[in-house]
Parts: structure tokens; C-alpha cells; sequence
């Protein structure tokens, strides 16, 4: 394909046609250009079409992204060599591509932008050895149009060194790049900050600006991310209070709030979404609309600027009577839902969902206005409340919806701070809390019917649970054996009464003492209401999530003593055969408080039924299992517990198929994650499979991974970590995977690893002689958030049904002596090669290890 004017609008119209919405035109031309797009100069045509201004807009932006996906999907060699760019194409696009993306329009910039790391990502630095120097040369432009394209390139660029996995290769790439682009860097940075100043009365200017400075900042810190630098180290002067400045600097015309143009409207926004509200009858089909008008008045009552909107008392009274009120009342579509959905309107209810609902809405209003105007509102509301609750008390049953619309409000109106562990933590003053529910919470529950008037039976109950911290204990004991009465109910009533129970006890609210006399009645109801198995739709879910936690420690424990015995084992296996694949499905594993039974249940398994796990194929599914717990800051311990059993008990003939990738999947985690728990755990994991496979068999494997990537463990981890590991069997496993390198280990003594020798030695008498480091990793203090369902049950340790901590490593009683014994047999097979090693230790350590070999008659030659 030639660049003619011809084949440029050839390709023009191609382009235009694959906009069309009619798929009878758009398809026959993405089937052309696919067609095409093998030809030389296809790419270079698509930049000369993108470059000529003439062309519309929206056919050079076609082009422009049609050319990036080009870049995607050929630029990379195949494996068998296959190459679909003609080669003179990939010089000239390289040739070609800065250049036009820096005076390309935005748009088009940033597609450009991206194509430009995808050949980078293959090409840089080796086979592009001039895009660094054509890219600092374009900071002198001072035209921050092509400044912020060159620094959108170099973070598109330098990005995936946040990522990728310390090598030889990317220290290189990183050297290269820090010799070219730091000093430029921090000039750019250094001017554009001055511009700040220059044009501190232009907001247009600051907006380009600190457009700048953010990608500057994006840069730096890929560029700091592997390690620190000894430019950046060298130059902190010039980063970190311009740093520290940019942190505080207030830029008020930058600032995206629109307050003071929206403020003379409000008013009138306000009055018509109040009109709305009282025009709106309870029908179901209005709930959106009402929950988002309820949602935008309780926006505008929270910000300061709309006081005066709301503070009449007039006011405020009107919004409880005609709103607030009216959309808390119990509906009938309320009680369809109640009676003939109770698990939807438990997840809308106490979970959260994300179904808005008109009572949500309307509480979280009456929180905003009693935050602001407390003293009101409660005088105002709690005259509603008295009136409603009066009304129950002596018409009874028939005024239930008002005593069930009162628990709401106050609900609302003393929640000011809550947890997920302990429900409500702080509270109006203005609420007397304790009374409230000796006088009408617990006289629901004490009704003898537990199916009778059964919405406030849960109200009481989300009453109680929702306030539990903040109740007296001795009336919480009191409530205790009437919720454990209402797990007898029905649909809604028995889950409110199943999940208050678990909150009382998980929280350590009940003392053994109290709950003891009740446990019996507690496991029977809980029993009773799970059924007899031959309606499964009818099994209450969150029961079973009180249950499930302590079931699966109960089935590890029976599991864990039949397994001792291999004469019991011959009648149960189709009965565990029937559990395995429940418990790799992956449901089960969102819980977070199932995760830790499960994993002890599934070693278990392991253990003690490994023919069974390997002969219904389920080791797939428990590596999948595996990969999941390691990805997690939480779980991340209870994955190395898994694979070590694995491991262990299957052994290397049924394990070493997957072995590769397990390491692949360890390294990638340290790479993105670096905990200290995980950093702990790592060395722990591969002490122990030093030990148990070989040290050798180790090095080898994780080079097979990547080239040298054991010696950068050793470098990066090993040595500068291992003094972190706690607990001891952690430490034992760490010891004697150590004292494994060091003896046993051919690369260690003889080949490219021997020159860590001397320091992995001393680290080592270091774990042995000195306490634990406590020391953290940056990476402890970033918060992992989990997609997790709204009500989670808590863990709790069955003290019935407490594990055996198994020592994998049990032959091995002392790691001083383990250490000592196994020089000496190294000094007898390899004579002369230990002198030299230990003459490289500091006197310090050598004394220490001189100690070992004499406490145990070991001489060294």
C-alpha cells in the first residue's frame, strides 16, 4: 500500500463507514481494514491521515485509535518468530510517533501516547535507543502542550515499573532511563513550580500547570518506586519541600465546588423537591423518586451555606409531619415483602443493599437535621414518638404501624457513630437508650407468641443488636433467652433473633457465665429452624452463617481424629467424599469468617484423605483456592498454611507439575504487595521447602521463574527480613530453610550465590542471638477493602475444638545444633571450602557461630 492522496482516502472512508451505527455498513469496513492492516504501510498511512489537518476531526481520531489498536495487537513477536510489521514500518513509526503526538491534538495525544508505551514496553531501551533524548529535548519547548504529552508518555512508559518484578534487565532499563530523564525531571519540576507563583492570578495558566505538576509527581514516583535513587537521594533538597509545599498549597480557582454558583438556586430546588414529596402518594412505583428527594434535602440540610433553610421550627416541624413520618410508616407492600420475601427485605433492611428504600432515606435525613439542630428535633420528634407509642398503648395491636414508625425515629435520631463489630458506638445524650428498651423494646419479645405482631418483635430485636454496646449488660442478659426464643419465629423475626445472638456473643457482650444455661436451648432452636433437609428453599442463610464457621471446625476436628486412625476411615469415605466439592465452591469463600475453618477443614482433608482429594480431581480447585489467600492481606497467611500442607502431604511426584507456577504466584505478590506479614510468611514458606525438597531443587525453581530472581530474594528479602519472622515455628522453618542454603546448597558454596554466604550466615545468628524486629513495610499501612456482603458473621475459636499446631519440621528439635552438625558434615564431604566463607563473617557473628560448633564438638576444616 503506497501513501498516495488516493489510498489516503481510500482508508478515510474505510474509517468513516466503521462509525456508522448500521451494522450492515459499519462490519464489511472493520472486515477491510482487518483485511488490510497486514500490508506495509498500513500503519504509516494512518499517520499520515492522522497528521493532515484537513481530514474531520473525528475520522483522524478513528484513525488515531484504529492505529494504537494496530500497535497492540502486532507490534509483539510471536514466540515462533512470526513478525506481521514490516520492519522499514517499525522504523519509521518510531521514527515518526513523538514527533506527531506532540502536535497532535489532545484526543489524538493520548491514544498516540499509549501506542508509544506498548512499543516501548518491547523496544525500550535496546531497539529505541533515541526516544528518551527526543523526548527531554521537547521540555525546552516551554509549550506545555507538548510538555504534558511528553510527560503523559513517560508515565504511560515508566508505570509498569510500580509492577514488574525486580531483574537485571529492568534495573538496566531504569539506570538508563534515570541517566537521561532525572535531571531534566527535576528542572521541569523546579520551573513549573516557579510558574505557580508567576501566574498565581491566571487560573487558566494554573490549571495547565498543576496539570503538570500532577504528572511530574505520577513519574517520580514510578521512577522511585523499585528503589531510591542516588540522583533523587542526592536531590531530596529540591523534592521534598516543594513536595511537602504542593501537599498544603491551596489553589482556591482549582477547586471543583460549585457552591457559590449553585447557592441562589438552592432555594428554589429545595421548594420544588418539597412539592414533589407531598404530592407523591406511597405507591411502590414512586420509591426512586422519593428516596433521591429525601437523599438531595439531606445533601443540602448538611451543608452549612442552606442553615437558614431548614431552622425555623416550622419548618423542621412540617418535614417530620409531612415527610419524614409519612415515608417511615410500614406500607403494605412493606408487609408483602416482609412476609413473602424476608431474606430481600433483611439484605434492604440491616444489610444495606443497594436498593434505596423510602424509610433509609428518610432516617438518614432526620441524622443530618439532628446533628444541626439536636435540641429541636428531638423536642419536635419525640413529641411524635410519645403521641405514637401512646396511641399503641392503648389501642394495642391495631396502632402497632405507629409504634413500629416511633422505633424507627429514634433509631435515627440517636445514632451518631457506629461499627460493624459493635453496631452503634456513640449516641445522642438527649436518648435515654436503656429505658427505651426496658420499656419498649424487651416487652415485645416477652410476649409469649413469638409469631405474634412479628414486625415489632424485629423491630425490638435491630433495636437491641443495633444499640448492644451501648446497653447495660445486665439487660442484655435479661434480652438474651427471649432472642434465643425467637429463633423458634419465622422469616424475618428468627434471622433479626439468630444475627442479634451471634452479635451478643461474637462481641464478648454475654458472659459464659449467662450464656451457659441458655446454649442448649440456643443450639436446639438453631437446629430446629435449619429443618429436616427436605425443603432446602426454606433454610434460613443467616443461620447457617452463625452455624458454618463452627460446623466446619467441628468436621476438621472429627476429621483430624479419624484420620489418626486408618481403620476408621474405610466407612466414611463416600459421606466426606459428598462434602469435598461444597467446600471449594467458591460462595462459601466469601464469608470472612469462614475462611479460616475452611482452611484448617481443607487441610484436613488433605491429610487425612488425600487419595480421595486427588481422586475427584478437586487439587485444581484447592490451588485455586490457594491463589485467591495469597492475593489477600488478610488471608495471605492461611494461603502459605494451605500450599505448605499441600506440599507436605502430597509430596513432590504429585506436586512439582504446579510448583512453577505457585512460585510465579508468590513472586507476584511480593512484587505488587509487600507486607510484612507476607514478607514473614514468604521466608517461612520457602525455609520450609528448602528443607523438605532441597535447597538446590529451590534456587533452581525460582530461577526457572525468572533468571536471578533467587539471588534478588536473597538480596531484597532474605537478608534484610529474615529478622522479622515471629512465632516459632515460623522461625524454626526460616532457621532451617537458612542453614539448608548454606550447607547443602552447590550455588551457595561453590557457584554464583556464594558470595551472600558470609551475610546469610550472620543474618542468621542474628534470628538465633537477637529478638524479633518489629519493624514495618511501607505497603502495612495501605488498607485492603474486600467486595464483602453487607452482614458478616465473626469468626470465633470453638475452644472445644481447638487444632494441633503440626511442626513439618519436628525431626529437627534444635536449629543451633542443626546448624553446627550440618557444617561439620560439609567440612567432612568438602574439605577447604568453609575457611575462607567464615573468615568473610564480622568477629561478632564469628564468635557466636564459633559458640554453636563448640556446645556441639564440631570442628571445621
Amino acid at each position: 500500500m503506497e501513501v498516495t492522496d488516493e489510498n489516503l482516502a481510500t482508508l478515510a472512508n474505510y474509517l468513516q463507514q466503521t462509525l456508522n451505527p448500521d451494522p450492515n455498513v459499519r462490519r464489511p469496513a472493520e472486515k477491510f481494514l482487518e483485511g488490510v492492516e497486514v500490508n506495509q504501510n498500513y500503519a504509516i498511512l494512518l499517520l499520515h491521515l492522522i497528521d493532515k489537518d484537513g481530514v474531520d476531526m473525528t475520522i483522524r481520531v478513528a484513525a488515531a485509535i484504529a492505529f494504537k489498536n494496530y500497535i497492540k495487537r502486532n507490534w509483539t513477536v510471536d514466540e515462533d518468530g512470526t513478525d506481521r510489521i514490516h520492519m522499514s514500518d517499525r522504523a519509521t513509526i518510531k521514527t515518526l510517533i513523538v514527533s506527531l503526538m506532540l502536535k497532535s491534538p489532545e484526543a489524538i495525544q493520548r491514544q498516540f501516547s499509549d501506542a508509544v508505551s506498548i512499543i516501548g514496553k518491547c523496544d525500550f531501551p535496546e531497539k529505541w535507543p533515541s526516544l528518551i533524548p527526543e523526548m527531554v529535548e521537547k521540555f525546552a519547548t516551554g509549550d506545555f502542550h507538548v510538555i504534558n504529552g511528553i510527560l503523559r508518555t513517560a508515565h504511560s512508559l515508566f508505570k509498569r515499573y510500580r509492577y514488574e518484578f525486580k531483574s537485571q534487565k529492568l534495573w538496566e532499563e531504569i539506570k538508563h532511563v534515570l541517566e537521561n530523564f532525572a535531571k531534566p525531571l527535576t528542572d521541569l519540576f523546579v520551573a513549573t513550580i516557579d510558574l505557580t507563583t508567576k501566574h498565581a492570578d491566571n487560573p487558566q495558566a494554573l490549571k495547565v500547570i498543576y496539570g503538570s505538576l500532577v504528572l511530574i509527581c505520577k513519574v517520580f514516583y514510578s521512577l522511585n518506586y523499585q528503589d531510591l535513587p542516588e540522583f533523587f537521594e542526592d536531590n531530596m533538597p529540591i523534592w521534598m519541600p516543594n513536595l511537602l509545599n504542593l501537599l498544603q498549597v491551596k489553589v482556591p480557582c482549582l477547586e471543583t465546588d460549585y457552591e457559590e454558583e449553585f447557592a441562589p438556586h438552592a432555594p428554589g430546588f429545595v421548594t420544588a423537591v418539597w412539592t414533589v414529596l407531598l404530592a407523591t402518594t406511597p405507591h411502590p412505583k414512586y420509591d426512586a423518586l422519593v428516596s433521591n428527594a429525601l437523599t438531595f434535602l439531606a445533601k443540602i440540610a448538611e451543608k452549612n451555606n442552606y442553615k437558614s433553610l431548614f431552622e425555623d421550627p416550622a419548618t423542621l416541624s412540617s418535614i417530620c409531619e409531612k415527610v419524614v413520618i409519612p415515608n417511615m410508616e410500614f406500607r403494605e407492600s412493606d408487609m408483602e415483602l416482609f412476609e413473602d420475601n424476608p431474606e430481600e427485605y433483611v439484605r434492604r433492611d440491616i444489610e444495606g443493599s443497594d436498593v434505596d428504600t423510602r424509610r433509609r432515606a428518610a432516617c438518614d435525613l432526620v441524622r443530618t437535621l439532628a446533628q444541626t439542630y439536636e435540641d429541636k428535633m428531638m423536642n419536635m420528634f419525640g413529641q411524635y414518638v410519645q403521641l405514637m407509642l401512646a396511641k399503641y398503648d392503648e389501642s394495642g395491636a391495631a396502632a402497632w404501624r405507629g409504634k413500629d414508625t416511633a422505633m424507627y425515629l429514634v433509631t435515627s435520631l440517636a445514632s451518631r457513630g457506629s461499627t460493624q463489630a459493635s453496631g452503634v458506638t456513640r449516641a445522642s445524650p438527649l436518648v435515654d437508650l436503656a429505658q427505651f428498651a426496658a420499656t419498649h423494646a424487651l416487652p415485645e419479645l416477652q410476649r409469649p407468641n413469638v409469631d405474634e405482631l412479628p414486625v415489632l418483635k424485629a423491630d425490638a430485636l435491630k433495636f437491641l443488636m443495633t444499640f448492644r454496646s451501648l446497653l447495660p449488660k445486665e439487660l442484655l442478659i435479661t434480652a438474651l433467652p427471649l432472642m434465643v426464643a425467637h429463633v423458634n419465629g419465622r422469616g424475618v423475626v428468627c434471622t433479626y433473633a439468630a444475627c442479634a445472638v451471634e452479635k451478643l456473643i461474637a462481641g464478648g457482650m454475654i458472659p459464659n457465665a449467662a450464656l451457659l444455661p441458655h446454649a442448649p436451648a440456643l443450639l436446639t432452636a438453631l437446629f430446629a429452624s435449619l429443618g429436616d433437609g427436605s425443603e432446602p428453599a426454606k433454610h434460613n442463610e443467616y443461620v447457617m452463617k452463625e452455624f458454618m464457621p463452627y460446623v466446619f471446625q467441628m468436621l476438621s476436628l472429627l476429621l483430624e481424629l479419624r484420620g489418626a486412625n486408618p481403620a476408621s476411615a474405610a466407612g466414611d469415605s463416600d459421606a466426606y467424599g459428598a462434602l469435598l466439592p461444597c467446600l471449594v465452591a467458591p460462595p462459601l469463600w466469601e464469608r470472612a469468617a469462614n475462611v479460616r475453618p475452611l482452611v484448617r477443614l481443607v487441610c484436613a482433608f488433605i491429610a487425612a484423605r488425600g487419595q480421595l482429594v486427588l481422586q475427584s480431581g478437586r487439587l485444581n480447585a484447592m490451588l485455586g483456592v490457594f491463589q485467591k489467600l495469597i492475593a489477600s492481606k488478610t488471608n495471605d497467611h492461611e494461603g502459605f498454611y494451605l500450599v505448605q500442607t499441600m506440599l507436605y502431604k502430597f509430596g513432590e511426584s504429585v506436586m512439582q507439575e504446579y510448583a512453577k507456577q505457585i512460585m510465579t504466584l508468590l513472586f507476584q505478590r511480593l512484587s505488587s504487595s509487600k507486607t510484612t506479614k507476607y514478607v514473614r510468611g514468604l521466608i517461612a514458606f520457602l525455609g520450609f521447602y528448602a528443607a523438605h525438597f532441597g535447597a538446590d531443587k529451590l534456587i533452581d525453581l525460582i530461577n526457572s521463574v525468572q533468571n536471578n530472581m533467587f539471588a534478588m530474594y536473597v538480596e531484597r528479602v532474605l537478608l534484610t527480613d529474615l529478622q522479622k519472622v515471629s512465632g516459632a515455628l515460623e522461625r524454626k522453618a526460616a532457621a532451617v530453610g537458612c542453614v539448608k542454603l548454606l550447607c547443602d546448597s552447590a550455588h551457595f558454596t561453590r557457584g554464583a550465590l556464594a558470595q551472600y554466604w558470609p551475610r546469610l550466615m550472620q543474618a542468621l545468628i542474628s534470628l538465633f542471638e537477637l529478638p524479633t524486629d518489629e519493624s514495618t513495610l511501607p505497603d502495612d499501612h495501605f488498607i485492603e477493602v474486600d467486595d464483602a456482603p453487607g452482614y458478616q458473621a465473626q469468626y470465633a475459636q470453638l475452644a472445644c475444638a481447638r487444632g494441633v499446631a503440626n511442626d513439618p519440621l519436628a525431626s529437627i528439635d534444635d536449629p543451633k545444633r542443626f546448624l553446627a552438625e550440618s557444617l561439620g558434615n560439609l567440612s567432612r564431604s568438602a574439605p577447604g571450602v568453609l575457611p575462607p566463607l567464615v573468615g568473610a563473617i564480622d568477629e561478632p557473628h564469628r564468635s557466636a557461630l564459633q559458640a554453636y560448633l563448640n556446645a556441639y564438638s564440631v570442628q571445621i576444616c
